[in-house]
């Protein structure tokens, strides 16, 4: 679902940007806010788990799985399972901060479209979708099947919201020659199948982790009164640090080659998976911008996913520092 330069006009970008901004600073301020919360031991290992969990978000995104029958794939989002462990404000700052770098470094998504990807995939999840759906859902000790279908059903409406507002934005862009009832029917349609796959692999993770290490959640309503024992804590970042790495280095043997679910709707309307960029002086500079910074474009080896992840854990860990913890007067 990440949205390219192609589909918006300067002015929408413009809009879309200053939103994201404003909600990456109150995000910002709420994760200061909550780690001066939470006990030391718990505090200590917020910010490192922010940074390997957006590390293992990096690399579960890149496997695109096959939707059958449709000839599109799809990848996972993971707003809802960030959410999930870490609360919606640190989710979304970290999974803001997977979709910076995958902006500049892959040329994943547009430059200008940066803000409205932020919106798209991570506001819709974390701060709406999340709050209005799972919470409700999931009460404290909760069934695991209860547990299950609330990340299914968050899932798939994250999906469909982010869907439809790229939608809304690519129509008041008005760039793109395509008819967008037509273009919505497709995205929302086919991200409502993308969402239930994400829904089952959410569900699977919590399982995994509420089973064996209840005590990372940093969620209330999934929480647990055990108290959190550091090197055991510690051991549970390096995991999700490993698996981040193995998803990375593996991605170009696993990975649909399918059209996603983007490419896949304009393909259908347009007759073509990509559009060319409008020639406006904005996205001339967009473009630019992009070629000096994209390192590896399209994750074009494995070693792409090794050093994407490694990137978002140091950036994290570099937020870290800067807003770490300071006791309160």
């Amino acid at each position: 679902m990440h949205m390219s330069d192609a589909l918006i006009s300067p002015s929408v970008a413009a809009v879309a940007g200053v939103v994201a901004v404003s909600l990456i600073a109150v995000a910002i301020q709420n994760c200061t806010a909550k780690a001066s919360t939470l006990n030391p031991a718990r505090r200590e290992y917020l910010f490192p788990l922010m940074g390997v969990l957006g590390a293992f978000i990096f690399a579960a995104q890149m496997i695109n799985f096959t939707i059958p029958g449709t000839g599109s794939s799809g990848h996972i989002v993971g707003g809802i399972l960030l959410a999930a462990i870490l609360g919606p404000w640190p989710a979304f700052l970290t999974l803001s901060s997977v979709l910076i770098i995958q902006a500049l470094i892959f040329a994943d998504g547009g430059i200008l479209a940066l803000g409205c990807n932020i919106i798209n995939m991570a506001a819709m999840s974390c701060l709406v979708a999340y709050p209005i759906f799972f919470r409700t859902l999931v009460c404290p000790n909760a069934s695991a099947a209860r547990i299950s279908a609330a990340s299914i059903i968050a899932s798939v409406i994250a999906l469909m919201l982010g869907a439809a507002a790229l939608s809304a934005e690519t129509a008041l862009s008005g760039v793109a020659a395509l008819p967008m009832r037509q273009f919505l029917v497709y995205m929302v349609v086919i991200h409502l199948v993308i969402g239930f796959g994400e829904g089952i692999a959410t569900a699977a993770v919590l399982a995994i982790v509420r089973h064996y290490r209840p005590d990372i959640l940093f969620e209330n309503n999934l929480g647990t009164t055990r108290p959190t024992v550091a090197r055991r804590t510690a051991r549970v970042i390096s995991l999700f640090a490993i698996a981040a790495l193995i998803i990375g280095a593996s991605f170009s043997w696993v990975a649909s080659s399918k059209p996603d679910g983007l490419e896949w709707s304009i393909e259908k309307v347009a007759d073509n998976t990509t559009l060319a960029n409008p020639d406006t002086h904005y996205h001339r500079i967009a473009a630019q911008m992009q070629e000096q910074t994209a390192l590896m474009p399209d994750y074009d080896t494995s070693l792409a996913g090794i050093l994407g992840s490694g990137a978002i854990i140091l950036g994290v860990f570099v937020i870290a520092y800067i807003f770490r913890y300071q006791p309160r007067r």
